[in-house]
Parts: structure tokens; sequence; C-alpha cells
């Protein structure tokens, strides 16, 4: 057995297919995203530049409460802005005109426009964009700040001092973290997409062995076909020398992550470690698998292991996160049976979200699927006869 071993592992290390695409090619995608996309939250969220336009309010009987009313919503509202302000590099404040205001926004000057109009408040933006998406939430977090006291000056004003003194500790920044404390990365769906791709582009070098088991394809295959091995040894030597090699590639490429590039993955390195050796371990069964099926051409059969993988890991959220994210509301079994989907949710599990139950349902779904690869891969293998080798 380990001599069978030895030299199945030879084999496909003089293979250069083998070595690049399930090793070099992940790393080089990496290093395109990482720059492409890696950098996206220093790029993506400069400081927003903000105009402010005071109106006047419309005398309805009482001008002097009018005037009073206005200048105490333009108090409130523009100490809020300006504590963002100083307290961040969010937004960056600019009082106008409304023509100046306008034409600023036209020629994206700015970015959104705050109308005062005494405790009357309201934005206009030129685009649904994710700035304009801050400027609204900075704007509701205000409006409910505002109802919060009101409310309490209402029915208990005695707890005034409190509930100011609460709401200034909850401050105005926003940091996005997960239930179990850990901040979440915008673009970290991209890169546990990408562990997803390069465990099942293990596919490559679970076909080569399908190749060498099959005796009508190559001469090592005839060789072997005919020696007195039971063919279920056969594929598992094939199956743990393929697995060893692509086990490799995939830790190399989760250390190149996490200490070459700096990703933000909360979870050790070690704990990612399990989920590499299932991941990678279906990607190779599943190469097999596919290999051994019928007798379609190399070509053909390549064809088919690339665009199963990626579109296995376009749905994971290797192009677009919210690809996932709509999967998920739509037609959630699709990714409880997609095993990219089920590598990124692990690494979730693991990285941002607290819940060993989902990692473990996980690690089970990949562990079932890539016993069905090996269970089915044999059963192919073993029914086929040949008239003549």
């Amino acid at each position: 057995m380990l001599q069978q071993l030895k030299y199945a592992f030879v084999v496909k290390i003089r293979n250069f297919s083998i070595v690049f695409w399930p090793l070099l090619f992940p790393l080089a995608l990496t290093t395109l995203m990482y720059f492409s996309v890696g950098q996206m939250d220093e790029s993506d969220f400069d400081t927003i530049d903000t105009a402010v336009v005071y109106e006047e309010v419309q005398d309805r009987g009482n001008a002097e409460n009018a005037v009073t009313a206005q200048k105490s919503g333009n108090d409130r509202f523009l100490q809020y802005l300006t504590a963002v302000e100083e307290d961040s590099d969010l937004i960056r404040v600019r009082q106008m005109e409304d023509e100046e205001a306008v034409k600023a926004l036209e020629e994206k000057e700015v970015r959104g426009i705050y109308y005062i109009k005494g405790e009357d408040l309201s934005l206009t933006v030129s685009e649904n964009s994710l700035s304009s998406s801050i400027l609204e939430s900075l704007l509701t977090g205000y409006e409910e700040g505002r109802q919060t006291l009101e409310n309490v000056m209402k029915y208990h004003p005695e707890g005034l001092d409190e509930a100011v003194k609460m709401l200034g500790e909850y401050g105005t920044a926003v940091e996005y973290v997960s239930l179990g404390g850990n901040t979440t990365d915008t673009t970290a769906q991209f890169f546990y997409a990408m562990i997803g791709m390069a465990c099942l582009y293990g596919c490559f070098i679970g076909f080569g062995c399908a190749l060498w088991l099959q005796c009508n394809l190559t001469a090592l295959a005839a060789r072997r076909c005919v020696a007195p091995v039971h063919r279920l040894r056969v594929i598992l030597t094939e199956f743990a020398a393929g697995f060893g090699i692509h086990f490799v590639n995939v830790m190399i490429l989760l250390a190149y992550m996490k200490y070459i590039l700096r990703l933000e993955f909360a979870g050790s390195y070690l704990s990612m470690v399990p989920v590499a050796f299932i991941g990678g371990m279906f990607g190779v069964a599943m190469g097999i698998f596919v290999g051994s099926i019928g007798k379609m051409g190399e070509g053909i059969k390549i064809g088919i292991l690339i665009g199963v993988s990626m579109l296995l890991s376009f749905l994971a959220g290797l192009m677009n996160p919210q690809i996932k994210v709509w999967v998920d509301q739509s037609i959630p079994v699709l990714n409880r049976i997609n095993p990219a989907a089920v590598i990124s949710d692990a690494l979730y599990c693991i990285n941002v979200f607290d819940s060993p139950e989902r990692l473990g349902q996980d690690m089970i779904i990949l562990t079932a699927m890539c016993i069905l690869m090996v269970a089915g891969a044999f059963l192919i293998v073993r029914r086929e006869r040949y008239d003549s080798i």
C-alpha cells in the first residue's frame, strides 16, 4: 500500500497541470483580487462631502416662535453633524445656499444635501450609492435619537440626563459586527469564496487520478488494471495521494492570505485547517467521480469540471457577494448542497459568526458529499470491463 502511494504521489508531482491549476492559479487570482477589492474598505469609504442648506420657516402668525424653532433645529442638527465630522472622517460639512448646493450636487462636488427647515429635516441625493446610504443613516440616527429624547422628556423627565449620557456613549460612528462580536470585513466574502474555489480545483488532481484508473485512456492505467489489486484499494491510493498534494495547496493559500496579504481572518490558522481538509478532500473526490463517468473525451470532462466549479463558486459569492445572499434568501437549499458555499459558510462560522453548531453541520455536509463521490467513483470503475487491454 505504501509503495503504491509513493508511486502515485511521484506521478502526480511530475504533472505540471496538477501543480498549476490547484495551487498557482488560486494564488495568482487571490493576489489580483486583493489589489482590486481587498483595499476597497480604504478606497471606497473616503470622506463624504455634504452640503447643508437652511430654509426659511413660513410665518404662521407667530414670527418670533418660528425664528426660535428654526434656530433650535439648526443648532441641534448642526451640532450633530459637527460631532460626526470631528469624531471621524466620515463626512465633511459645507454650508451653502440652495442654488449653490444644487449645482455642487450636479457636478458631484458633494454627495448629498441636507435641508434644514426649523425642526423639519430632509436629504437630497443624486444617485443611490453607498455614500447616499450613509447620509440617510446619519439622518435616520439623528431623528431616532431626537425622538427618544422627546419621549423621555414627555414621560420620564427625571431620566433625561441619563438618556443623553447613554446616547453620547452610543456614539455617532457605526461599526458592523457579527452576533459573535467579531468585526466583519465587507470584502471577506470574496476571499472565503476564493478558498472554496481553490478547494474545488482539487478536481483537476482527482481527474488525473481517474485517468490513471481507466485502462482505455493511458498505458499506465492498463498496467494497473491487470495487476491483482482490488479496485477500491487502487481508488483509495489515488485519492490519498491526490488529496495529500491538494491539502498542502490549500494550506499554502490560507497561509498566503493570512500572513502575507494579512487579511482580517479573526480565527486562528489552525482553526481553519479542518475546513481546508474536508474541502480539499471533496474537490479531489469530485474530480475522480466526474473523470470516471462514461466514455466522454478528456477535453469534455475537463470542460465539465471547469464549468461546474466556476458555477458553484459564482453562487458562493466569488464574483459578487450579493449573489450568495440572494440564493440564501430565494433558494436556501441550493447553497446547503453547494460545496463552495458550504466551505465559505464554514469559514464565516470560524472568523465571524460564533456558531459551532452550524460549523458542525457544514463539516458533516462536506464529509457526506465526499463519501458519496468516492463511493460513486468506485461503483462506476468496478463495473467497467474491456474486450482487450
